[in-house]
């Protein structure tokens, strides 16, 4: 067993999980989902992600059919019937899944009346040690970051294939991460990640102006940085900034801060981890413990 599922309120296996093949969430791809982490067995930032998945569900005009409590107790309970089968203090990933529901092979919504909840619970698995100490490779993509005017980057959505086909360009070149570019040609985000570059002392990302996903890590990294004295702020950023950076990290909830040291076949800065990305990621593991 790799997982434990809560669909729709039944709670079984990986194996006995089922989603009808008439969800729209399968068939068109409407829906939208939320992945967090526990620290000490409890979710970090629940609050905030429940919050960016009814933002997510408003822009697509998707009803959220539970509470905040209510997720939370769903969450909490299919988090329980998980600690029996890893009893061994793990930590969790889990994933909220919210689609439009089952329905007629139909674009119309109100064929869709009740929309589906899914949330997949596993042990959580934190990268290996050496990519904090190391630091990692990333390449810039040459798959284009969705136009805001076509599929919001701002929604997290379900329909994934803009990042997916950038991250496998990405592992056909050995990439650990992508970077991906707007219409404009201006850095945006990676496929799973948000981008930081440092100059002089301060940590620069991409306004959610240039068409990207306002990441909860993202949020994070500028509330340490006043703690940690460090400036961060938002900076339009194209190539050769990146290339022109001191260091360079990306942010995710399953990532926490990651060094990269490495962009294409060029070195960012002296090829090691630098120490603004390591004062700010010592200040968030102090935080969230």
């Amino acid at each position: 067993m790799s997982a434990i599922v809560n669909v729709n309120g039944t709670i079984t296996d990986d194996r006995d999980a089922v989603v009808s093949v008439f969800d729209h969430g399968f068939l068109y791809g409407e829906g939208v989902y939320e992945t967090l982490r526990t620290y000490r067995q409890r979710p970090f930032l629940l609050e905030r992600h429940l919050q960016r998945l009814r933002n997510s569900a408003g822009m697509m005009a998707l009803g959220v059919p539970l509470t905040d409590a209510q997720l939370g107790d769903r969450i909490a309970g299919t988090v329980a019937h998980a600690i029996p089968v890893w009893p061994d203090g793990t930590e969790w990933y889990v994933r909220v899944l919210l689609t439009r529901g089952v329905g007629e092979l139909s674009y119309d919504p109100a064929v869709t009346p009740t929309p589906s909840v899914v949330i997949i619970v596993k042990p959580h698995v934190d990268p290996p040690a050496g990519l904090y100490t190391e630091g990692v490779h990333a390449i810039v993509s040459s798959i284009v970051r969705n136009h805001p005017g076509t599929v919001n980057p701002m929604i997290k959505s379900n329909n994934l294939m803009n990042n997916a086909l950038a991250m496998q360009e990405g592992i056909t070149r050995g990439a650990f991460e992508v970077i991906m570019r707007n219409y404009h040609g201006e850095l945006t985000e990676c496929s799973m990640s948000n981008l930081f570059i440092v100059k002089d002392g301060a940590a620069l990302t991409p306004p959610l102006s240039a068409g990207l996903l306002p990441g909860i890590t993202r949020d994070c990294v500028f509330e340490i940085g006043r703690l940690a004295s460090v400036p961060v702020r938002e900076a339009t950023l194209r190539d050769a900034d990146l290339f022109g950076a001191d260091e360079a990290f990306l942010t995710g909830t399953t990532r926490e801060i990651m060094p990269i040291v490495k962009v294409d076949d060029r070195a960012i800065g002296t090829g090691r981890p630098g120490p603004v990305t390591k004062t700010l990621h010592a200040e968030f593991r102090r935080r969230v413990q």
